[in-house]
């Protein structure tokens, strides 16, 4: 009876506490909010806001830091972020919440990215400013870069799909020999290279999604998905993302994800790539 008393009395005791006492010194939370100032956030987004009266809205840099904690912490859907922050007491102290603050529905997000957010950059620009601040910290090593893609399922049914003729984009490389032939040939005063025109070719498009790609898995699997090739530094920190249709050859992806990187970082020595990258 003494042990039943002893492990349910402190529930029941009233006590006055600080909130940044419950976090413990060495937590994650704390050493991303030691390094990481989010307040560009606000400059960022005004535009994106009505001046008129009305519903406050919720404060936009928790709004972005609730997917943060999402993915930092690999929680598996927003809804299980949002129950993970209401009895979580340092990812309350992260977002700036008190013990009693009503947290966000996990809809929230979802309705606010298509309101406010949709079309935008400004992913891209919150991905990036946190990435040079990191950089700035000494966390990130930019100087080598790590390249590798997966394939993302779409919610897409293979089954739903039709032919349809797409014209067949010109390899880059291609392209840029094309413009080396170009500038020699007028400088020797002759006529451009005349382009031939590129055949269509016919394509599997989803009717669901129909930026996604049909990806031959083996000869009895395929699915609609997303290739996405990712760029990480020596420390694991993600440089870089580009995403394209999931039928694309990891080597066309290589380019407008290095196109990416050089505008971040001014100092890249080395990419480091698998054999899925080679391209004649």
């Amino acid at each position: 009876e003494h042990r039943i008393r002893q492990g349910t009395e402190g529930r029941e005791q009233w006590m006055i506490y600080n909130l940044d006492q419950m976090v413990p010194q060495d937590h994650l939370v704390r050493k991303i909010d030691q390094v990481i100032d989010f307040n560009f956030i606000y400059k960022l987004v005004e535009n994106l806001y009505s001046e008129d009266s009305g519903r406050p809205a919720i404060d936009p840099v928790v709004l972005f830091k609730i997917p943060f904690i999402q993915y930092v912490f690999g929680i598996r859907s927003m809804r299980q972020t949002i129950e993970e922050i209401r009895v979580n007491t340092a990812y309350r102290w992260f977002l700036g919440l008190s013990p009693t603050d009503e947290v966000p529905h996990f809809t929230t997000f979802g309705k606010n990215y298509v309101r406010r957010f949709s079309g935008t950059a400004v992913f891209e620009e919150i991905f990036a400013r946190i990435l040079r601040q990191a950089v700035e910290s000494g966390y990130v090593k930019p100087e080598d870069v790590f390249i590798d893609g997966t394939h993302v399922k779409a919610s897409a049914i293979k089954n739903k799909r039709l032919k349809v003729v797409v014209e067949e984009e010109s390899r880059l490389y291609a392209q840029q020999l094309e413009e080396e032939i170009n500038q020699l040939r007028a400088e020797e005063g002759k006529a451009p290279y005349k382009k031939k025109e590129q055949p269509g070719k016919e394509i599997q498009q989803s009717t669901t999604d129909p930026e996604a790609g049909l990806f031959y898995k083996n000869e009895r699997e395929r699915m609609f998905c997303y290739s996405a090739s990712t760029a990480c530094d020596r420390n694991g920190f993600v440089l870089g993302v580009h995403i394209s249709a999931g039928n694309m050859h990891d080597s066309r992806n290589f380019v407008p994800l290095y196109d990416q990187l050089k505008e971040r970082f001014e100092k890249i020595e080395s990419n480091v790539a698998d054999a899925g990258y080679v391209t004649p």
